[in-house]
């Protein structure tokens, strides 16, 4: 599946990704091990029994990357130039090792680039959820997209003076 341009995003848009995965024990130590992170916390099954959570917490980073990873194949897939940003990146209850997580993506923002009349700014706000439907994360997206034609072109999207 393609990704979406940006003149086929409006503001509201909600896309409720297919893909959902239950994290396992791998997941977690690779993700770990890969970004250099020692943290008992993610590691240490003993060290975690003597916390408030009783048990090991699935590191954010995999979290965040599975929540923005499955967005992709819905939303940008080969239609992105770049992610500009995240904002708001929350982690609002923690994850753990059996957790199932399922992720969804709504159009919150959509401006002109200043600078590329061959694309537009899309703001995604994503959200993550595990199989309590409680959400383990959020995040606010800003990705330049491509545009089917340029602003200001015969059948191009509006102009306008916003963007990146």
């Amino acid at each position: 599946m393609s990704g979406l341009h940006f003149e086929e995003f409006h503001v509201g848009q909600h896309f409720v990704h297919a893909i959902t995965r239950t994290v396992t024990e791998t997941d977690n130590l690779l993700i770990t091990t890969l970004t250099h992170n020692p943290q008992p916390l993610h590691l240490d099954a003993e060290f975690c029994k003597g916390t408030e959570f009783g048990r090991i917490l699935v590191n954010s980073i995999y979290t965040f990357g599975l929540m923005l990873g499955v967005s992709v194949g819905d939303t940008t897939l080969g239609t992105t130039v770049a992610n500009l940003g995240m904002e708001g990146v929350k982690f609002p209850k923690p994850v753990h090792i059996g957790d199932t997580l399922r992720s969804t993506t709504e159009v919150v923002e959509l401006r002109d680039s200043r600078s590329r009349p061959d694309a537009g700014v899309v703001v995604f706000e994503h959200k993550c959820f595990n199989q309590k439907d409680e959400m383990v994360a959020t995040c606010h997206r800003y990705a330049l997209m491509k545009r089917k034609m340029p602003a200001g072109t015969a059948t191009g999207g509006k102009t306008g003076d916003a963007g990146a």
